[in-house]
């Protein structure tokens, strides 16, 4: 079985991915969280509560249609522990360090991964696509696994080179419309790169 005019399989890769849902409950009260920092004259308790409300109201939303809250809940957990480090030091920019330490970690992951030929993407998708690890058996297969790794390996590394210096400068403005625009954007970008990449090689059957 190829890629080749599978859209079943298409979204079960950007689903696994993180999904267009999942962009919404991480990336909604990071907007949030902004524009009442903005329009509150800097007020960071308000923003910090803004957002902590609105990510709880997309887990509720969740619930009450008892849709997955996998990624409403990381979410949650995401935005408390952001909100937590901020009013703790006292300094908004905080709100986004836990993310910079997230995009290290990912780099880090997919390009260990990547090296010792365990691509995070293959152990990911392999069972999801029907073809559990044997792609491992397959050299073109766990070449494009590898190399769609790359392209996340990069987008979250990007993300690093422009956030770190926007953080240690304290603009909490540039430091958020980074983080907005680096997020929904960069990610769907790198997650429809990743499907040309692997929809070019069928995935390994089994015997």
């Amino acid at each position: 079985m190829s890629y080749h005019g599978h859209n079943e399989d298409k979204d079960k890769v950007v689903s696994a991915l993180g999904g267009k849902r999942g962009l919404i409950d991480s990336g909604l009260p990071a907007l949030l969280f902004l524009v009442v920092f903005n329009i509150s004259g800097q007020n960071l308790n308000a923003a910090l509560w803004a957002a902590l409300t609105l990510s709880i109201i997309l887990t509720a939303i969740r619930l009450i249609q008892r849709q997955t809250i996998q990624h409403a809940f990381s979410g949650l957990l995401g935005v408390a522990i952001c909100a937590l480090i901020s009013r703790r030091s006292g300094n908004a920019a905080d709100f986004y360090l836990p993310g910079l330490f997230i995009n290290a970690g990912y780099a880090l992951l997919y390009a260990i991964t990547n090296l010792i030929k365990w691509p995070i993407l293959g152990i990911m998708l392999g069972p999801i696509l029907g073809e559990n690890f044997l792609w491992r058996k397959d050299p073109a297969r766990l070449k494009a696994y590898i190399q769609a790794g790359w392209l996340w390996v990069g987008m979250f590394a990007l993300r690093l080179i422009v956030q770190y210096p926007l953080y240690k400068s304290g603009n909490v403005n540039a430091l958020g419309t980074a983080r907005l625009v680096m997020g929904y954007p960069l990610f769907i970008a790198t997650a429809w790169a990743t499907w040309l990449v692997l929809r070019k090689t069928p995935t390994t059957k089994i015997s």
